[in-house]
């Protein structure tokens, strides 16, 4: 749209300074004669005149050139309303000298009759009347018919011809490519120059503004649709960036899992590296899981165990103590047994020594003390076997105690390579992520500054390349190179387009130039070798005449002409040597005056006899000269009117005697002249 509104634009503008430009012709009368141009500046002033001939008119363009030769001078008539007025201007135009013109006042104008030759319209070739191929207003109906009511347009020159013959010369005919046959047999043609175009520029006007007004309806459309298209234009391009952002998202997720698999497949042979690793670690790593969970499953049941062996440990510690207890009790009651013992052996003692019933008793108490002992030694028994259990049972103990000390070394153990593996996997894990990052800040960077997805960079790799630093060597060399550039120019192919198109159309007319150069130089060397031969003969030529004029006006002596040496023949300097009769052969600058005048006018008459010119003015050239000089000049000046018209100016009687007339200027009266003539030959002429 905008480059059609471009264009009509450019058409109206281009409509509108070609109407404006006929516009102000028309309006100065460009191409009509002064004395026309003189009237209608009269137009405002005088009414009455209605304009020129070819302004009144509308003419099809196909019968522009036949309607105008049939016209001919009469297209600048000037078209009045009266005589009275064509008499005002005719005065106007007397009276300032501005020329002659033709007045046509429509009072006068009339049909003077009709085309008489009907039958000639049904002739081959036959266009029509020309009065009836015009348009005028109805008042110039008769002017039409006045200037073109008797003139027949043909289509061709052959058929008018043929049309002339046939009604004897009798019928005036025009072609429509301007041949003119008149009546009488007379016929103009040619090639039709008309560079004024009188009749077209009223028509041409015409089409210019209906091309301008065409072109004005079709830029307000067009700006107005513009106008629509830029809203649509503005909405389409915020849904299209929209969209695109959408599709570049999708284009990046295209790309970034296109290039996540080929940089996988790529990385495929790294991973492949440390898969091996990965998969002994992941086997010693399950390993030590199932080991870990058997240990931990262990662990369980020893933490279990030891639980049991604890609480076990805990009731045979319980029943040590209680044992431990008892054992004091049992030695408590040994001891106070013994005491007792001894207390009733005392007794005994002492009962022995005492009544003979203290026998049962003493019995009594011994069975009493036996049965004492023995529950003391059964107590031993019990206390020597529960010692032995506490001791099995602390040996069990430590042994536990150990076991689970080692089971805890171990499991830290496990649980530290557990750690280092975890760190491994997560500095791998991490060292993937950062590849991960670097391929899509690449990918990134890629569609950025190049606008290439990875698949087609891919499709430019070049595989000669493989030195880094030669690389980037390269591209900042690139890029360098494109920061001379300078800044871009967005229309520069369009520019470059409308210089390449003006440097095509300068170069063809610099050729032109140059061809036209040199065949103007080669002109210029023929005309130059030419003038060279030319003078060089002439000079020779005048050279020659020039000695016998001398000779002649001198009374003898010599005369010659020299060219100054080692310069240009046609720049040269040219001395003029003179040898008056008795004396020395000199230059013609070291003469007297009189020799001077004499030698000057000799070259003059050289010069006049080899080419007279039809008329020549001498103003007192003989001024210098003594008498008999004079008389030798004019006797010689006399000779030459043979071939030339001679006025001299001169106050020398023998001059005066030789003229054939004289005229005299006298003042008898202050600020008064008087012209004063002699015709010295006229007696001559009566006889």
């Amino acid at each position: 749209l905008n480059k059609e509104l471009n264009n009509q634009q450019q058409t109206y503008h281009t409509a509108s300074t070609k109407l404006e430009s006929l516009r102000n012709l028309a309006e100065r009368y460009d191409g009509y004669g002064n004395s026309i141009r003189r009237v209608m500046e009269c137009k405002d002033r005088v009414k009455g005149i209605h304009g020129v001939v070819a302004d009144l008119i509308d003419v099809p363009k196909e019968y522009e050139i036949a309607i105008e030769t049939a016209l001919g001078g009469s297209i600048q008539n000037v078209v009045t309303d009266s005589e009275q007025t064509a008499k005002i201007l005719i005065e106007h135009l007397k009276k300032n000298k501005y020329g002659r013109a033709t007045f046509l006042p429509l009072t006068v104008m009339s049909n003077r009759g009709s085309f008489e030759q009907k039958q000639a319209l049904q002739e081959t070739g036959v266009i029509g009347i020309a009065s009836d191929l015009v348009n005028a207003g109805k008042e110039y109906h008769g002017l039409i018919q006045y200037l073109l009511g008797r003139v027949l347009v043909v289509d061709h020159i052959d058929n008018a011809i043929a049309i002339s013959r046939k009604y004897r010369q009798s019928i005036r005919i025009v072609t429509t490519d301007g041949e003119l046959l008149s009546p009488g047999g007379s016929m103009s043609g040619g090639a039709f120059k008309n560079s004024s175009n009188l009749l077209g520029r009223k028509r041409e006007m015409d089409e210019l503004e209906v091309v301008c007004r065409k072109a004005l309806e079709q830029v307000d459309i067009l700006q107005k649709e513009l106008v629509f298209k830029e809203s649509l234009l503005e909405e389409k391009t915020f849904e299209l960036t929209r969209v695109n952002k959408e599709l570049q998202t999708k284009y990046l997720e295209e790309n970034t899992a296109r290039i996540s698999l080929e940089q996988l497949k790529e990385i495929k042979a790294n991973i492949q590296n440390v898969s091996g690793d990965m998969l002994l670690l992941e086997t010693q790593n399950e390993e030590r899981n199932d080991k870990i969970t058997r240990d931990s499953k262990a662990l369980e049941e020893a933490k279990e165990t030891r639980e049991a062996a604890s609480k076990e440990l805990s009731d045979v510690q319980l029943r040590s103590h209680g044992l431990i207890q008892q054992d004091s009790f049992i030695e408590e009651n040994l001891k106070r047994v013994k005491e007792e013992r001894e207390r009733l052996e005392a007794e005994k003692a002492s009962l022995g020594d005492g009544t003979d019933g203290s026998i049962q008793i003493i019995r009594e108490k011994q069975a009493e003390i036996e049965a004492l002992n023995a529950q003391i030694t059964l107590f031993h028994e019990q206390a020597e076997v529960l010692k032995e259990e506490g001791k099995q049972a602390q040996l069990s103990k430590e042994e536990k105690t150990a076991g689970q000390k080692q089971f805890f070394d171990k499991r830290e153990e496990l649980s530290e390579r557990i750690s280092t593996l975890d760190k491994e996997l997560f500095r791998l894990q991490n060292q993937r992520e950062k590849q991960e990052e670097k391929r899509d800040s690449f990918v990134d960077y890629m569609w950025n500054e190049y606008e290439l997805t990875y698949s087609t960079a891919e499709a430019l790799k070049d595989e000669t390349l493989t030195s880094v630093p030669e690389m980037k060597r390269q591209i900042n060399e690139r890029k360098n190179s494109i920061r001379a550039l300078g800044h871009v120019n967005v229309n520069a192919i369009e520019d470059y387009k409308e210089v390449s198109e003006r440097y095509v159309f300068m170069k063809t007319q610099h050729d032109d130039l140059v061809t036209a150069q040199e065949a103007l130089y080669k002109i210029i060397e023929e005309l130059d070798a030419g003038m060279r031969r030319q003078f060089a003969e002439k000079f020779a030529e005048i050279r020659t005449e020039f000695d016998k004029v001398f000779k002649e006006l001198f009374g003898g002596g010599h005369g010659t002409l020299e060219l100054v040496q080692d310069e240009d023949i046609l720049e040269a300097g040219i001395q003029i040597i003179a040898q008056p009769p008795g004396k020395k052969l000199v230059n013609m600058m070291q003469m007297s005056g009189g020799e001077k005048a004499l030698t000057a006018i000799s070259l003059l008459f050289a010069i006049q006899n080899l080419k007279p010119s039809p008329f020549c003015l001498l103003d007192e050239i003989e001024a210098a000269l003594d008498d008999s000089n004079v008389d030798r000049y004019a006797k010689y000046l006399h000779k030459l009117t043979k071939h030339t018209q001679f006025i001299v100016i001169t106050h020398r009687r023998g001059t005066m005697v030789a003229a054939d007339r004289l005229y005299g200027i006298t003042m008898q009266e202050k600020g008064v002249s008087t012209l004063v003539s002699v015709n010295l030959i006229e007696n001559d002429l009566d006889k």
